[in-house]
């Protein structure tokens, strides 16, 4: 039987392995989905055949609770709740790890009475506890940072000089287990990784969610691997280590596209040393105001359009909205595209998905360096929600706290329409010149029924 499972767990890696191969390509993701489904179905199968296990009855139970809450929030959750969705699954991997870590220690050092345990054992259990205290705190203020019920807990420098403390006190006594291993060593660490990822994700911004999601995820992995360690399952190493080592190149992709390092990303925040203009200097009697009529008529006679979507289209759902007005231009003969920033949204891939959902063909959702030499030939350039990836500072800037990032070249499109509810900065908390351009035109107002109301005004052209 110890056979049979080692093959199940075989074929469950051949098809997680190729399976997240396939998941790269908008074209095979749908298959690359399945086979990795495919993979884990498997690999719970095989893993009901081993002679350790105690009682089926709590397995059970935990399927059909777990299945239970699992399948509501895959029903009942908006796609635009899909960040908080992925921080929560985040977080309850790295429960999962912290309790088998905990557990099996526990379980270890009762059987041993007060013999001298495997060091290596000890040491990848105390890792697990650690991670997995970690990504399930820290996963969890994520998900309340993104649901905006979470309260700082005070100054960020104040709070990220407690957590190097915190992480540096786990790390002391991830070592004392490993040298004197006791239940007091050990649930004293779970308390303070805990803690350590409370204070590690609290003084963290909006805009840089998508990185913390993407490393939390990476975490949650790498518990994973460290519990298949503690188990001596292979498997759980492959899994975990595929999954850290994903998130892990996802989270360096997300640094790189807000041209940052991860250590400033979770230390520094945005850079406070640049210069921030006054919004009155660069907005005063420079603003464009707008009306749907107005923009109805310029998409009229458009040959190329550039839709850029940002977090004010998640937030106001409006993503079905755009898919009408896509269509709608699309049937005049317009050749309609998406410009999609990296970092846009609240994690990695989150207009992606948005977009996915209202039916909008992968093929139009062009990437940063894909649709950035082609702004100049575009006629307009809609911008729903998007704020500082479309910042030109950026760009032209040295003094700018936001200087270096790479953005979205909007402001070189014909015509610049930016959908908004006012002229407040975004999550870097600076002015953007871009509004008062004279090729830009601000139509104020939610983005859904913005967007709703030039489909109705393009009808009636």
């Amino acid at each position: 039987m110890d056979t049979v499972i080692q093959l199940g767990y075989l074929a469950s890696a051949v098809l997680f392995i190729f399976g997240l191969k396939r998941l790269s390509r908008p074209r095979t993701a749908v298959r690359g989905n399945l086979m990795s489904s495919i993979g884990m179905l498997l690999a719970v199968v095989v893993t009901l055949f081993n002679a350790d296990i105690v009682s089926y009855w709590v397995i059970v139970a935990g399927l059909i609770v777990g299945g239970t809450v699992g399948a509501l929030l895959a029903i009942r959750v908006a796609m635009t709740g899909m960040p908080q969705l992925v921080a929560l699954f985040n977080g309850f991997g790295g429960l999962a790890s912290l309790l088998v870590g905990a557990a099996t220690l526990e379980e270890a050092l009762d059987l041993a009475n007060g013999a001298d345990l495997d060091v290596e054992f000890l040491s990848t259990a105390a890792l697990t506890v650690l991670i997995g205290s970690v990504t399930f705190s820290g996963s969890v203020v994520a998900f309340a940072k993104l649901q905006e019920i979470w309260r700082d807990l005070g100054n960020p420098t104040v709070i990220r000089a407690a957590n190097i403390g915190l992480v540096a006190l786990s790390a002391l006594l991830t070592v004392m287990i490993v040298v004197g291993p006791t239940s007091w060593w050990l649930w004293c660490l779970a308390v303070v990784a805990l803690m350590a990822g409370v204070t590690l994700v609290s003084p963290i911004g909006g805009a840089d969610m998508p990185v913390v999601i993407a490393l939390l995820n990476s975490l949650s992995g790498l518990a994973a691997s460290t519990t298949g360690f503690v188990l001596g399952n292979s498997l759980l190493i492959i899994a975990g280590a595929l999954v850290g080592a994903s998130g892990l190149i996802l989270t360096f992709i997300m640094c790189t596209a807000m041209n940052r390092t991860l250590v400033n990303v979770l230390f520094g925040g945005i850079d406070t040393g640049g210069v921030v203009a006054n919004g009155d200097e660069i907005y005063a009697g420079k603003i464009t105001s707008s009306s749907a009529d107005e923009v109805a008529m310029i998409l009229d006679t458009a040959e190329r359009v550039a839709i850029v979507p940002g977090y004010g289209m998640a937030v106001a759902q409006a993503q079905h909205a755009v898919r009408d007005l896509t269509t709608a231009l699309e049937a005049r003969g317009v050749d309609v595209v998406f410009a999609i920033h990296p970092v846009a949204g609240r994690m990695p891939g989150h207009m992606n998905v948005l977009l996915a959902e209202a039916e909008i063909p992968y093929e139009q959702l062009k990437e940063m360096e894909v649709v950035n030499p082609t702004f100049p030939q575009v006629d307009a350039a809609i911008i729903i929600g998007a704020n500082d990836v479309v910042n030109p500072d950026a760009r032209e800037n040295p003094n700018s706290p936001i200087a270096g990032m790479p953005i979205l070249d909007v402001d070189r499109a014909r015509t610049v329409v930016v959908i908004k509810r006012s002229l407040s900065p975004g999550f870097a908390g600076i002015p953007n010149p871009l509004f008062a351009l004279d090729n830009t035109l601000m139509l104020f107002g939610d983005g859904k029924a913005a967007v709703e109301d030039i489909s109705t005004a393009l009808a009636e052209l």
